[in-house]
């Protein structure tokens, strides 16, 4: 692979980069900053691929795909965000009764499935920053089941959540192009 890169091993140079990788003080500023990070991690691994990279699968039998992941990510931010932390009763985002791994098994190399994938994902994100916005604290908590989730827990598991799955990006990419890291 080609690149005119300083750091050709690199998947940025580190003054292109656009997350923020300064230090963070206070739990706002280290669990918001992590989870942006992530989310810009999950978008930088995605750059440049066509439909079809997007949705080219891993090893079978798994399902998962770039673009699964995508829409695996929106579906995890609307339920967490939307449907358990506002309490807001309506229908997930790929998932059917019949197929809980919509998400993934949905996937199809579609100019338009990408686009829509990327406007969800957009908009499920859009959402979770202005509930965390609009949010008294971190205490906030909320029923789920026979217990309570406060606001806090649900960013940890947003952070988990983008962390390990950009490890699988990480992966993905690297069998698409020959990208890898950072």
């Amino acid at each position: 692979m080609t690149t005119d890169r300083k750091h050709p091993d690199m998947w940025v140079d580190p003054e292109d980069d656009p997350r923020d990788q300064s230090s963070t003080t206070g739990e706002r500023q280290t669990l918001l900053g992590y989870l942006e990070f992530y989310r810009l991690t999950l978008k930088m691994k995605c750059d440049g691929l066509n439909a079809e990279q997007l949705a080219r699968r891993s090893v079978p039998p798994s399902t998962m795909s770039l673009l699964g992941l995508i829409r695996h990510l929106a579906r995890v931010e609307h339920h967490w965000f939307v449907r358990v932390m506002q309490q807001q009763q309506v229908d997930r985002i790929y998932w059917s009764a019949d197929d809980g791994d919509l998400d993934f098994n949905g996937v199809v190399a579609d100019d338009e499935v990408v686009s829509r994938a990327w406007a969800d994902w957009e908009a499920q994100v859009a959402a979770a920053e202005a509930y965390v916005e609009s949010a008294a604290s971190f205490d906030v908590s909320v029923p789920l089941g026979e217990e309570t989730v406060e606001l806090r827990d649900v960013l940890v598991h947003m952070i988990e959540e983008y962390a390990r799955h950009c490890g699988h990006a990480d992966l993905l990419r690297e069998c698409i192009d020959g990208r890898t890291g950072q």
